[in-house]
């Protein structure tokens, strides 16, 4: 698994529009991987509250940006769309597209869901797809990706497909709020596809607002989700993003990146549920929870640490301007939070949404 980024460095990239956008350079990775960083992304990642067609539409911007960027290097007008019904279908790839003047040609899709027991992944479950392999195509995907195993669950369906009706794929987009371990999968499939399809081009993979980490155990709260949540430890997060957590510190507590994809959107009353879950579970547990430790852990690191040590552990080395951001996050490990209350002011907020939601 590709989740250790010692020797990882970021390069902006300058594109037209609003979205930042930097090249990850990974020593022995061979395909190209990017960090994009959007108003939009931010305070979806930042806020559950963001539900329903806000969470399709945060995302537009920043892809629509790269589609020009990748057009300008050469990626052509047509492309076909691979989705995974599920959180795949937050990333609007179609509309994306279609204001970059490309042409999609076809549209492919599963429908998989993650079996859990008890907070724990038993196995995964393709319901339908309907898949219509194209030759020499280009192809867009957008997914959430922890582990990464639905997604190569649902692409080896897909791939199979592809092979046995003679289609074949040129390039891959993929885009992603994800984590680390989305390398090791990416070179993997790169690796496979150049095997099958000679002239295959390789995967630019987007990630946004950072490569995150999943957790391994339940944390210091005791009750995040191992293989599910995500956090920043280990991981590389953008400097926007950063500067984002700062300026809304109470999101940096949040249960984790983004709670589940399918059911932010559309079935938003799970989705509060999941949320006032974790806010319940912090507000009963308040008293035993080590706040210092648990702002530690969401941050990423121990503190507090100078500034160069800072510069490797984010590995935001070789960009500039971030003295004020390292400043203030060495201030928020010494602030003092009162998780009960927050956890109350959180749980409340969650219910109204809610209720807003429920049937009749």
């Amino acid at each position: 698994m590709y989740t250790v980024l010692d020797g990882t460095s970021l390069r902006p990239i300058l594109i037209p529009g609003k979205t930042s956008l930097y090249q990850l350079h990974i020593p022995h990775l061979h395909n190209h991987y990017y960090l994009l960083s959007g108003k939009g992304s931010r305070a979806l990642e930042a806020f559950p509250e963001i539900v329903g067609f806000p969470c399709y539409s945060a995302l537009l911007e920043e892809m629509v940006d790269t589609f020009t960027y990748l057009r300008s290097r050469g990626l052509g007008q047509d492309i076909d769309l691979f989705t995974i019904l599920r959180g795949g279908l937050n990333y609007p790839l179609e509309e994306a597209a279609s204001r970059c003047g490309m042409r999609v040609r076809e549209i492919n899709f599963v429908s998989c869901e993650r079996v859990i027991e008890n907070h724990e992944i038993k196995g995964l479950e393709i319901k339908y797809d309907k898949i219509r392999p194209s030759r020499n195509c280009v192809l867009a995907i957008g997914d959430i990706l922890a582990t990464g195993d639905t997604f190569r669950y649902c692409f080896s369906h897909m791939l199979q497909q592809f092979q046995e009706a003679g289609g074949s794929i040129r390039r891959i987009i993929f885009f992603t709020i994800g984590g680390t371990r989305a390398f090791g999968l990416i070179e993997s499939m790169a690796e496979q596809l150049g095997e099958l399809f000679p002239g295959f081009q390789g995967i630019d993979c987007f990630f946004f607002e950072g490569a995150f980490t999943v957790y391994e155990d339940k944390g210091v709260s005791g009750i995040n989700v191992p293989n599910i949540d995500f956090g920043w430890k280990g991981g590389i997060v953008t400097p926007e993003f950063r500067r984002y957590i700062m300026e809304n510190p109470d999101a940096l507590l949040e249960k984790c990146i983004i709670y589940d994809g399918g059911a932010r959107r559309y079935e938003i009353p799970i989705h509060c549920d999941e949320v006032l879950e974790y806010w319940e579970g912090i507000r009963d547990r308040a008293d035993i929870i080590n706040v210092c430790s648990l702002i530690e852990e969401k941050l990423g690191y121990k503190g507090p640490v100078d500034f160069e040590r800072w510069l490797d552990i984010t590995h935001l080395r070789g960009l500039t301007g971030l003295e004020k951001l390292w400043a203030d996050e060495q201030a928020l490990l010494d602030r003092r939070v009162d998780l009960r209350s927050l956890a109350e002011k959180r749980i409340a907020s969650i219910n109204n949404l809610k209720q807003a939601y429920e049937k009749d």
